[in-house]
């Protein structure tokens, strides 16, 4: 009797741990994914100024990198997006939720940290990036959270954008299409 309860014990035990790292593994959004403007809901600076929104996203294991390729409207500013606020920089978030920071060189200095959580049992992941930075001397703060959802059985990646900055809250909705 006692052997049978050890032996449960330990069968139980396995199944959790399975559990546990199963949870940890979600979605796969690799591809190369295309902005589709009109189903998208961006902010008006940003909508009337870009011409063409594309990311690159490879995903590990261990980690998702998202490379935007971003291409604006001669004379425009843009602003509001990544690939196109902050240029067309790769960002990297380490998929088993521990932080990652990054340098900014150029005219922006200063460190952006990123950090990825799974939710909704792994079918959306949720990227927070606070940036810490200096603009023309100008210190400041932004922060945004992206939910990140597949659709339409992975042909189309959903992008729930909210972010904070000192122009204030904007939220923001990007649908793309798997190319």
């Amino acid at each position: 009797m006692k052997r049978a309860f050890t032996i449960c014990g330990l069968f139980c035990a396995l199944m959790i741990v399975v559990a546990a790292v199963s949870a940890q593994k979600g979605a796969n959004f690799a591809g190369t994914w295309e902005l589709d403007k009109a189903k998208s809901k961006l902010p008006e600076m940003m909508a009337s100024n870009l011409t063409s929104l594309t990311w690159t996203v490879t995903q590990t294991d261990a980690e998702l990198k998202v490379e935007p390729k971003a291409e604006m409207a001669q004379g425009g500013g843009g602003g509001g997006g990544r690939g196109v606020m902050g240029g067309n920089q790769p960002s990297t978030y380490k998929l088993d939720g521990s932080e990652t920071t990054t340098d900014l060189t150029g005219r922006m200095t200063g460190k952006v940290t990123r950090k990825a959580k799974w939710a909704g049992d792994g079918k959306i992941l949720e990227l927070n990036a606070v940036t810490n930075a200096d603009f023309n001397g100008n210190a400041f703060t932004s922060t945004s959270t992206e939910q990140w959802e597949l659709a339409d059985d992975g042909k189309t990646l959903k992008v729930q954008r909210k972010s904070e900055s000192p122009r204030g809250a904007q939220e923001s909705t990007y649908v793309f299409t798997k190319k």
